[in-house]
């Protein structure tokens, strides 16, 4: 099997290392990466303006490249320049965060595997829910730091790909979105559909008292007398039942997703 692996974090992001190590004994893996940090970027692709590729190497000093564009172009580079064949199976991630709900459509790395599907390629977009309370550490010194667990997640996406080797993807699914709690309950996988929402987005400007800090920078001479605002967010905290949402938040296990590219409704009989 040879297998493409891209992110929206980065080339040197660790997630995209933990999805190299999970699937290195299955197949060939190349590996395809934005240069830097795309998260949030959608499916934006660059089309008819120039790319950097280069060369580069991951922590274990193995190969890779990376692409000065968004997640997607990573994918189409991947798949149509860098690698000689086609690829059975492109994974996305490991995201360092969380992709759940309907919005998926603004994740890069979600939008980045819808790429390969549109491209012929069943894939995989595995995200690690880093839970606030576990993940941020401090050291000796009192500095925070990012406790980066992808122990379960490469876990379950090696059992994955495993499965997909053997049985294929199902009849109808294009591609999984598989979330993995870092502070788990459970390994056991659950199958759910999308919740409604991930985010209650709000819009403040530098009169928000509850969000004062985080609008705290410096101004530009040419910006003191605009309006400025700043889109913020908040993770939702109930869901429903079944869903990828409730897996993750209320059952803390591995959630994972079928999807399908067609978003077509396609019974309006009664409309």
């Amino acid at each position: 099997m040879n297998i493409l692996i891209s992110n929206d974090d980065g080339v040197f992001a660790p997630g995209i290392l933990a999805a190299k190590q999970a699937v290195e004994d299955l197949g060939n893996v190349y590996v395809v990466a934005p240069d830097k940090n795309n998260s949030s970027v959608g499916r934006r692709l660059t089309l008819f303006k120039h790319l950097k590729l280069t060369n580069c190497k991951l922590e274990d000093g193995s190969k890779a490249y990376s692409v000065s564009g968004s997640p997607a172009d990573a994918v189409v580079v991947g798949a149509d320049y860098v690698m000689d064949v086609k690829p059975d199976l492109v994974i996305t991630g490991i995201n360092q965060g969380v992709n759940i709900s309907c919005d998926i459509t603004s994740s890069g790395t979600v939008c980045a595997a819808l790429e390969a599907v549109s491209l012929g390629i069943p894939a995989i977009a595995a995200s690690l829910f880093m839970d606030p309370k576990t993940s941020f550490k401090q050291d000796e010194n009192g500095e925070w730091y990012v406790d980066y667990d992808f122990t379960l997640a490469k876990k379950v996406l090696h059992e994955l790909v495993l499965k997909i080797i053997e049985k294929g993807f199902p009849e109808g699914v294009d591609l999984f979105n598989l979330n993995v709690p870092s502070n788990y309950e459970s390994e056991d996988v659950m199958i759910t559909h999308l919740s409604h929402k991930m985010l209650d987005k709000k819009v403040i400007d530098s009169t928000d008292e509850e969000k004062h800090e985080i609008f705290n920078y410096p101004l530009d001479e040419n910006q003191e007398n605009e309006d400025l605002i700043m889109i913020t967010s908040d993770l939702v905290k109930e869901y429903e039942k079944g869903s990828d949402g409730y897996a993750l938040m209320a059952e803390k296990r591995p959630s994972l997703t079928p999807l399908s590219a067609d978003m077509t409704y396609k019974d309006l009989k009664d409309w």
